[in-house]
């Protein structure tokens, strides 16, 4: 039995038990998670890909047909219904057909993750059915990753190491910005596309980096999202390199953020750089089986506090195949942690207008504590 189906089966007895008939996914990342089907398409385009599974019986896959033959690949559903533009009423034809004549009275959807569209057509086809939010069940079944996920995220994390070693080997003054950016890509790809063989189940597996890099220096590292520029690199410049949305490999994706000073730092760089450095290996030394999400925050805001600091953003977020999933490290999140689960830890401060410090990591639970997906020193570091 594959892996994918393995879930099904398990959501469907889940299903069973809270009284759920059937539930239509839309998220690219819980199909994906379900039939082992990653498309390229979506309402962004005005195409929708959906999994319907019913609490008994195999699935069905409705997608565009230009994407048909790579779900067929790709994927474990053998049920693929595909669509066309303007013709024979689209997507919604093969709902319809689905739901026709099925006692299908209480419906399961994840709420936020679901196009408006999609739960219009819905509702105007079942009117008087009983909707569930399933977010929370399929939730609890991605936190907990196997021993083959947390193997592959291991190989991200690889992935992530050889793109902070390919942006820090181009820092030098006069290089701009988007040169780091570029480097980065290509240390990137270079570093996936090791993990992967033109055949089997890797063939149709992207090595590819890509998205925009999060970049600043100078005193700009105080935006923390800012993208890479063509902003020369100057002495003296701080330079931070944030990967999330970036490391990602075979649909895992980490979060992972270093950062650097070109050729000097001043004393008050370097002390507010290592405090977010001890900020965050505080949240980590609090990491381990039945851990309160909201303590391993708190002991590194109490370092931001001591240092003289006011309060921090979340230090950290659940990870996997999607770039943010539950529980979160930050005050109210009162889940317990549990060996398997899978997070970004984070440190940060941002002085307003002047200067901003980050690191990040992403880490698995183990049964004694923790275990780091990213390897890569943390240390103040000139270059």
């Amino acid at each position: 039995m594959r892996v994918h189906e393995a879930r099904t089966i398990e959501f469907q007895r889940r299903m069973a038990e809270d009284g759920i008939d059937v539930t239509v996914l839309h998220d690219a990342d819980s199909i994906y998670y379900f039939s082992g089907f990653w498309g390229y398409l979506g309402m962004e385009y005005d195409r929708a890909t959906l999994l319907v599974i019913p609490r008994l019986g195999a699935p069905t896959l409705i997608t565009p047909a230009m994407e048909a033959e790579l779900a067929r690949r790709l994927g474990s559903i053998e049920d693929v219904r595909e669509w066309t533009d303007g013709i024979d009423g689209e997507w919604p034809r093969h709902v319809e057909a689905i739901f026709a004549g099925k006692p299908y009275r209480v419906i399961g959807l994840e709420t936020f993750k679901t196009h408006p569209r999609v739960t219009t057509v819905l509702q105007t086809l079942n009117l008087d059915a009983e909707w569930r939010d399933v977010s929370r069940v399929i939730g609890t079944l991605r936190s907990i990753k196997s021993p083959e996920e947390i193997a592959t995220m291991h190989q991200a994390g690889e992935v992530a190491v050889a793109m902070v070693e390919g942006g820090r080997a181009a820092i030098a003054e006069g290089v701009p910005e988007y040169e780091l950016a570029l480097a980065v890509l290509a240390a990137g790809t270079r570093r996936a596309a090791r993990f992967l063989a033109d055949n089997g189940e890797d063939a149709l597996v992207s090595p590819t980096i890509y998205n925009l890099q999060i970049l600043q220096s100078g005193w700009e590292t105080c935006m923390v999202h800012r993208r890479s520029t063509v902003k020369p690199l100057r002495k003296g410049d701080p330079i931070y390199f944030c990967f999330c949305g970036m490391a990602t490999f075979k649909q895992f994706k980490l979060g992972f953020d270093r950062e650097f000073f070109l050729g000097s730092a001043t004393d008050e760089q370097q002390h507010t750089y290592e405090t977010v450095v001890r900020a965050q290996q505080a949240a980590l030394a609090e990491i381990r089986p039945g851990a309160i999400a909201e303590e391993v925050h708190a002991a590194a805001e109490e370092v931001y506090r001591s240092a003289g600091f006011g309060l921090a953003y979340r230090t950290g977020r659940a990870i996997g195949y999607s770039y943010l999933e539950e529980p979160q490290l930050k005050r109210g999140d009162k889940t317990s942690l549990q060996a398997g689960m899978t997070f970004a830890v984070d440190g940060g401060i941002t002085i307003a207008n002047t200067f901003g410090a980050r690191i990040g990591d992403s880490i698995v639970v183990t049964e004694t504590g923790f275990d780091y997906l990213t390897r890569y020193p943390r240390e103040f570091t000139i270059v």
